[in-house]
Parts: C-alpha cells; sequence; structure tokens
C-alpha cells in the first residue's frame, strides 16, 4: 500500500494526498469522534472542531494535537459540513482545496457512522426531534434522524409544540398528554416540518385552563381547522378587533365571568356549559346575562356564539404572540 501511494504521489502530488486522507479515515472506523477531528486537523494543518448540541459535543483540535473540549459556534466564513444535528469544521476561511475538501467529507462520513452506532441519550432525542422537524435539513439526514429516533421515514407522526418551547414527535397513535401544547396533524415522517408549523400555529390557540385564563391546553391543529389561518395574521403589533377589547374589559372588570363565557362557546347549549362550567343552570344564565351587557352582544344565540367563538380564539391569539 505504502509503495502504491508513492507511486501515485510521484504522478500527482494532489490524487496522492487525497488518497492518502482516503486511507487515513478508513483506518479510523468505528474510532470516537475525537480522533476524527483530529485527524482533520493533523491534515489540513488548520483547527478542526465539532459541535453536537444534542449530543452534549463540543471540541476543538489544533494541528499539534491539543483538545479543547469546548468550542464556539463555527465562524460563518469557516469551511464547514453539517453532520446529523450537528456541524464540523475546519477554521479556514478560504475556499477549500482539493485536500481540505476530502477531509471534510471523509471526516464527516466518519463522524456521521460512528453517531449512527452510537444510541443517543435521552438529550439526544430531544436533539433528533429538532432534526425531525427541520425543513432546513436535506430529507437524507431527516430520515436518517427518523430511523434513530425509531420511526420509518414512510410511517405517519406528529410535531408537538410545547408551550415551554419544547419539540415532540409522536406516532399517530400516541396521545400528547396533558402539558400545555399544539400538536401538529399526522403527516409521513418525512413531512414533519409541516406538522411542525401547524403545531406552533395550534399552540397560539391554546390557554393556561385556568378561571383567569380559560380554555383548552391542548389543542389539535385538525381541530382548529380553517381558523389556523388567523394565526398568520394576528402578529406583533397587530390592533385586537373591537371584540378582543371587550372581552378584554370582561377581564379587567369581570375576570370569573371569562370562564361562563369559555364554557357556552365551548359546549352545545346553555345546559351543557352549565355542567361544563360546573354551576347551576340558572347561576350561568345570570353570569351570561351580565356578560352579554359588558361585551355588547347576545352570546346565548347561534350567531353571538359563534361571535365570541371566533373573539375568543383572536385573543388567545394576541395572548400568545
Amino acid at each position: 500500500m505504502r509503495e502504491l501511494l508513492g507511486r501515485i504521489s510521484a504522478l500527482d502530488p494532489e490524487a496522492g494526498a487525497a488518497v492518502k486522507v482516503i486511507a487515513y479515515f478508513d483506518a479510523l472506523t468505528g474510532a470516537g469522534i475525537e480522533p476524527v477531528v483530529r485527524g482533520a486537523a493533523v491534515l489540513t494543518g488548520v483547527p478542526a472542531g465539532f459541535a453536537h448540541p444534542g449530543r452534549g459535543l463540543a471540541l476543538r483540535v489544533d494541528p499539534a494535537g491539543e483538545v479543547r473540549r469546548t468550542a464556539a459556534d463555527p465562524h460563518p466564513s469557516w469551511c464547514s459540513v453539517r453532520v446529523g444535528g450537528g456541524v464540523l469544521w475546519l477554521e479556514r476561511t478560504a475556499e477549500p482545496g482539493p485536500v481540505e475538501a476530502m477531509v471534510l467529507e471523509r471526516a464527516a462520513a466518519a463522524a456521521r457512522t460512528r453517531l449512527e452506532r452510537t444510541p443517543p441519550a435521552a438529550g439526544g432525542r430531544a436533539a433528533l426531534a429538532q432534526a425531525l422537524v427541520d425543513p432546513g435539513l436535506p430529507e437524507e439526514e431527516r430520515a436518517r434522524a427518523a430511523r434513530r429516533f425509531g420511526i420509518n421515514p414512510g410511517s405517519p407522526a406528529r410535531a408537538v409544540a410545547d408551550h415551554d418551547g419544547g419539540v415532540r414527535v409522536l406516532t399517530a397513535a400516541e396521545p400528547p398528554g396533558k402539558r400545555r401544547a399544539g400538536v401538529g396533524p399526522a403527516v409521513e415522517a418525512l413531512a414533519l416540518p409541516s406538522s411542525w408549523r401547524d403545531a406552533r400555529r395550534a399552540l397560539r390557540f391554546t390557554a393556561r385552563g385556568t378561571g383567569a385564563d380559560p380554555g383548552p391546553r391542548v389543542v389539535f391543529a385538525e381541530e382548529v381547522g380553517g381558523l389556523l389561518l388567523l394565526a398568520d395574521t394576528v402578529r406583533p403589533g397587530s390592533e385586537p378587533v373591537p371584540d378582543v377589547a371587550a372581552l378584554d374589559q370582561v377581564a379587567r372588570e369581570a375576570a370569573p365571568l371569562l370562564a361562563a363565557l369559555d364554557a357556552v362557546a365551548s359546549s352545545p347549549s346553555v345546559r351543557a356549559a352549565a355542567v361544563r362550567a360546573g354551576v347551576h343552570h340558572s347561576t350561568l344564565q345570570e353570569s351570561l346575562g351580565r356578560a352579554e351587557r359588558l361585551l355588547g352582544w347576545p352570546v346565548r344565540e347561534v350567531s353571538g356564539r359563534l361571535r365570541l367563538q371566533v373573539a375568543l380564539a383572536l385573543r388567545r391569539l394576541h395572548c400568545n404572540l
């Protein structure tokens, strides 16, 4: 092999260097991330780094082999390549030459193989969920993330946007639980970015589910339907419509009435709303009468109830910007 490398190098130095790079990283098959990054630094003569937030990996190696266990994000001008949910880079601002390009390619392949053979920790599943809903990742990377997550790329799954900013991916039949969240429609795993987009919209229709902020803690995008479009119109700086302002007035002057209004908006009849609110029918009727006087429209009629439903939805969108 050494004799062959010598002959190739004599005929074409660049080709010889490329073959050496290939041989070097082939020898690292099964090695950890650190030897891969060290090899990239040594072969190119510039510092190399690798960071994968989901795996808790961050290291930088200089050409002398010195390792630093923390690494800042790579500068946008450096040569870099995505590796799953991480990034591998060379601290070189110029366009990569043939050798540098080959080093990045082979080092990325070696790092990817290592990551695929190492089961992710609990935090790693969160990183995989992030990758599955990322529209900026190539489809093949999302397919790889799906398999490592434990779902077939073609199987139905849902994206879930948690109120605390978390991302979850569930199978189509898996319940989302009781934590406050927006749930996207079931789609093929490779289409999860679209489910994530609708999950974030649905999240804005949720409420705390308390007396001061009554309403659903979990909202499915399919159940919201065409109202999802409202989430695109209510943006920061949008002026609340008069009906939302009227609800805000109710919240200021008679906050307990919000629960009564939510109950009637979510029930097929006033009697069913009383059961939902846990009050006597006559008590709810009295509360609704007072609420109607504050709002300025009847909520016990079909048209008024629809108007109330839209107003409540718009108010939640304003509260969840």
